[in-house]
């Protein structure tokens, strides 16, 4: 579903969900949810975009344009949910993070007009 594993995000300001997780052995339906999550967060008004990785620890980031949509994505029925799910059979422990994104810069391999000068977005008052 996304074209590169980084999100592509606008100029800050704009908002992080930061979901860290431990999982249980459990893995009847996981995937199947968890692409499904990405699909319906996608389809949100206010989403911008979403990162994931996973090794012991699994780590989730979504990006937001919004706290009103982020507080509507956590009040999807679906999401609500596959919340109960995880908490009942996929996880030992998580926690979820809502940031404020007030600058942000990159890099990319093999682009030198990108990489003269690092890249910075931020709000005036930053």
């Amino acid at each position: 579903m996304l074209s590169s594993p980084i999100a592509p995000t606008p100029e800050p300001p704009y908002y992080a969900v930061i979901f860290t997780s431990l999982r249980t052995d459990v893995a009847d339906g996981y995937g199947e949810t968890a692409e499904r999550m990405l699909e319906l967060a996608a389809g949100q008004p206010g989403f911008l975009g979403a990162e994931s990785a996973r090794e012991k620890v699994g780590i989730t980031v979504s990006y937001w344009e919004s706290p009103a949509a982020i507080r509507a994505w956590k009040l999807h029925a679906e999401h609500v949910l596959a919340r109960e799910k995880g908490r009942r059979d996929w996880y030992r422990a998580y926690k979820t993070r809502v940031c404020k994104v007030e600058r942000d810069y990159g890099f990319e391999a093999g682009d030198e007009a990108l990489n003269a000068q690092p890249v910075v977005k931020t709000t005036p008052n930053s």
